[in-house]
């Protein structure tokens, strides 16, 4: 027998080698299996196998000359029990953990028996006494891995014949594991690398690979790894149950990363529009950053919708998407009342910049502009969550930073408003805004020193702020008309001030700021005796004005602290006052005003600059007195936990502020309304914000404010005008639990039903669990896969309660009084309820109310979204599977569509 110099020395070595021995049963007992045609044949398995090697007879020496064997390489292998090599049969045996290599080709086994004249290899289990098969083969060819009972291999060809294959192949972008695509084969050929062929297979992404709660029956498949799977005949199992649901064939990509291809739609019936197709398409992955995904949808009356999405993104430098909605809708049918036709659209753009692009500059947008009633009127399922937008709102944004001394910080902004509530749907731009500012400057200090004293506390800075702002609706928007309301203007802006200790306790502080208003257009108005009417002229051109303002504030800080004893559960209570006064003057800028003389020869003012965009020139002097007095109040108290050696601070009120100015130069009314505004977290964890406005003067019958003082009119010191109270705190399982305490509350804690759920159910005490197994501590869990909650149900809840009062007019009238609530309970680890709704107590009607119940079914997904009253009433339900492998594997249904819509 000829063989190369490879084969010839590990068979050396083979023969200097120890060979012990084992009983035959325990080698491999073959697979039942279906035969098939294949020139590859099955090793026999002889009865001497364990028998010293028999002398070779120098008669049956072949003298034909034999074909040269292909290895390449050499062949590496090992066993734990024993390797035995049988020259009559031409074979090696290895027992017990046996493994073999061979360039990328890697097999492990129970038993390899390889026929190294042939360069075949069969490897299959282990079975002891009990009849228990134990180390499964596996086989690993470059990158792919199959698991299967018993596969025979041949070095040369690369062919193999696999039985009971296992193997698991990434689709998509996400990581091996429940969203990968599991393959098993009774029988699997290998033709070469690339292609396998399939008889009687299962395809599932279950993570249960025993026993999957569903797979795909194949019963013919040519399998090409990491690529694709093209079937035959095809049809769904759920917990080994044949569904109707199957193909004549069927294409499955496993191409990992993007990969261009069909998005299946979604079928459904609406009542006003027939038949429809929802959010079938294509997607195409342009290159390695920027994809686009084009979808549709179709109904049998003729209504129509199409949507493109295109994502970007590179790795340290920048990442969005751009979203273009349209949709066409039809309503009844050409010749009926009732028939219209509307057209819908909606633009979305995202784009963020990575902060390591470009430290000095960045670029920025959100764009989401449309149809005011796109979300409200669209069909589409995947609208649903908007269809409460009352604003779209968009702005893009281009800003640098010049680092140099002193750093000027520039931008550019195009900004857009649109309400879609409003009958008159107004839309405000601003097409752009530039705006700079350069850093603050202290003239008479040093850059990196301390600033003392009135001097050196002079800084001053300079902004400049410019833009083009547009008003215009949604019929003229996109349109020439929309640029015809445009105001152009420029404001520049230097504020000055400095601040200096007085007495050691007092904060005083200097003020003044300048500015510059330039604007591109004015007016002018004259009285036309013809027309016996007030003409206005619009004056195309450049103009300005200017306006300053002077100001000076001191203050300081009073503590107060009441001491009771550390004896005593509240030891002391800490009151600090934050008050000041400050005095501002505004003079009056009667150089920019004109006048005309109206029909009855009186001269009437106006400002030509009543157009701009940053305000008009004041009329009027302006001299007041601000005073403003902020409090917070603090308690320490006893801490009970007896370890602690210092008490705890318990905030009281973090914020209590009143504020109010008076006018020197006003002719009446010098006195402003008195500002209340405070928060509080007395009750841990439930922030209470309020304010309250309080008017010092009288009102008359008509409800207009007189000169009177309000306690000269027979009333109060000052009347309450408005009021404002808002809360919103969250409760959920965890803080009733019990031991949540702190461990010196025993004798609470001692009472059993302390700390106690009270949303848990009662009677589950003495080991009996109404959602557990008898003799099962609630709470315990040791069964990972399937866990019961017991009694113990997690759930939370958010609550937001909103109450305001307005008594402007000695209406007293409550105009807004409602409790927001939202929340989830977790009925068990895979089945979840959520609800979102709101009381208003005033009116007497609940809020947009919705619903969702989630399933979690292992390797599928169920959601009942419902809205049982009101404007938006629908329910929708799905159920699919969660991988996005087959995630067009699905059923959904929804009801007619909510009567609100048009």
């Amino acid at each position: 027998m000829q063989s190369n110099k490879h084969l010839l020395v590990f068979l050396f070595v083979l023969l200097c080698g120890t060979i012990s021995s084992v009983a035959q049963e325990d080698l491999i007992t073959p697979l039942p299996i279906k035969a098939i045609k294949d020139s590859i044949t099955a090793p026999v398995l002889t009865s001497d196998l364990l028998k010293d090697p028999n002398e070779v007879d120098s008669v049956e020496v072949d003298s034909a000359s034999q074909k040269q064997p292909l290895l390449l390489d050499k062949i590496k292998y090992k066993a734990k029990e024993y390797v035995k090599l049988s020259q009559k049969d031409n074979k090696i045996y290895l027992y017990d953990e046996a493994e073999i290599y061979y360039q990328d080709t890697e097999l492990k086994a129970g038993v390899i028996v390889m026929d190294y004249v042939k360069n075949e290899v069969y490897a299959g289990r282990m079975k002891d006494s009990t009849g228990t098969y134990s180390q499964i083969p596996y086989f690993k060819q470059g990158s792919n891995e199959v698991r299967p009972d018993s596969i025979r291999f041949n070095f040369d060809t690369q062919k193999a014949l696999i039985w009971n294959s296992r193997t698991e192949q990434q689709a998509g972008l996400g990581q091996l594991g429940s969203d990968a695509m599991k393959v098993y084969a009774e029988v699997t050929k290998k033709e070469n690398d690339s292609v396998y062929f399939l008889s009687e297979a299962k395809l599932t992404t279950s993570k249960d690979t025993v026993d999957p709660d569903y797979y795909i029956r194949v019963r013919k498949a040519k399998f090409v790894p990491k690529k694709k799977i093209i079937a035959g005949f095809s049809n769904m199992y759920i917990v080994d149950v044949p569904t109707p649901v199957a193909l004549p064939f069927a294409y499955f990509p496993l191409t990992t990363g993007r990969v261009a291809g069909l998005l299946f739609p979604t079928f459904g019936n609406d009542p006003q529009r027939g038949y429809f197709l929802q959010n079938g398409g294509y997607y195409l992955p342009i290159s390695e950053y920027v994809d686009l995904s084009v979808t549709g949808d179709f109904y049998t009356n003729g209504s129509y919708g199409f949507r493109g999405q295109s994502e970007y993104s590179k790795r340290y430098q920048f990442r969005g998407n751009i979203n273009f909605n349209y949709e066409n809708l039809i309503q009844s049918q050409k010749g009926f009342d009732d028939y219209s036709r509307t057209s819908n659209y909606n633009i979305r753009i995202s784009h963020t910049q990575d902060p390591k692009a470009s430290p000095y500059s960045r670029f920025s947008a959100s764009v989401n502009l449309g149809s005011s009633q796109y979300y409200t009127n669209s069909l589409n399922q995947i609208n649903r969550n908007n269809s409460q937008t009352n604003t779209f709102a968009s702005s893009i944004s281009y800003s640098k930073t010049f680092p140099a001394y002193p750093s000027v910080n520039a931008s550019l902004t195009l900004t857009h408003t649109q309400n879609t509530r409003t009958e008159e749907r107004t839309i405000n731009m601003s097409l752009p805004t530039f705006q700079a500012s350069m850093e603050r400057i202290f003239p008479f200090a040093k850059r990196d020193g301390i600033k003392k004293g009135i001097l050196q506390n002079i800084n001053f800075q300079y902004d400049v702020n410019a833009q083009n702002s547009i008003t215009t609706n949604e019929e003229d928007f996109f349109t020439s008309k929309m640029f015809e309301g445009a105001r152009v203007g420029a404001r520049h802006r230097i504020p000055i001030g400095t601040n200096f200790k007085v007495a050691k306790y007092l904060s005083v502080s200097l003020n003044g700021g300048y500015e510059d208003v330039w604007t591109l257009e004015t007016i002018r108005r004259r009285y036309v005796e013809e027309e016996q009417a007030v003409v206005t002229d619009t004056v195309a051109g450049f103009d300005r004005f200017n306006r300053y303002n002077l100001g000076a504030s001191i203050g300081t800080v009073v503590y107060g602290t009441f001491n009771f004893g550390e004896d005593k559960k509240i030891q002391a209570i800490r009151h600090v006052m934050r008050p000041s006064i400050g005095y501002s003057y505004t003079p009056s800028f009667e150089q920019f005003y004109d006048t005309y003389t109206d029909g009855d020869g009186d001269e009437v003012q106006y400002t030509p600059f009543e157009t701009s965009i940053y305000g008009r020139p004041s009329l009027s002097k302006g001299s007041s007195l601000n005073f403003s007095l902020q409090n917070t109040l603090e308690a320490k108290v006893r801490d009970k936990d007896s370890t602690a050696t210092e008490p705890k601070k318990i905030s009281i009120l973090s914020n209590l502020t009143l504020s109010t100015s008076y006018n020197f130069e006003a002719d009446s009314l010098k006195l402003s309304p008195i500002n209340l505004s405070g928060s509080t977290e007395i009750i841990k964890k439930v922030p209470i914000n309020f304010s309250a406005s309080f008017d010092p003067y009288a009102i008359d019958n008509n409800g207009r404010r007189i000169n009177t003082l309000n306690i000269k009119n027979g009333g109060g010191l000052a009347r309450l005008t408005s009021a404002r109270l808002n809360t919103g705190f969250t409760l959920d399982s965890d803080m009733f639990k019990k031991g949540a305490k702190n461990k010196e509350d025993k004798d609470k804690q001692e009472d059993p039903d302390y700390g106690a759920n009270p949303f848990e159910l009662k009677g589950a005490r003495d080991g009996e669990s109404h959602f557990g197994n008898k003799d099962e501590s609630p709470g315990d869990d040791d069964d990972v896969e399937n866990p019961t909650y017991s009694t113990k149900i997690p759930w939370d809840v958010r609550l937001t309660y909103v109450a305001t009062y307005s008594n402007r007019n000695r209406e007293k009238q409550i105009t807004n009084h409602s409790l927001m609530f939202t929340g989830n309970v977790q009925l068990s680890p895979k089945w979840e309820v959520g609800f979102n709704s709101g009381y208003d107590l005033k009116n007497k009607g609940f809020a947009d109310t919705r619903f969702n119940f989630k399933r979690d079914l292992n390797s599928f997904r169920l959601s009942f979204d419902w809205t049982p009253f009101g404007r938006y009433e629908r329910w929708y339900f799905f159920i699919g599977i969660k991988s996005s492998i087959l995630s067009d594997l699905k059923w959904e249904n929804r009801s007619q569509p909510f009567s609100g819509r048009r």
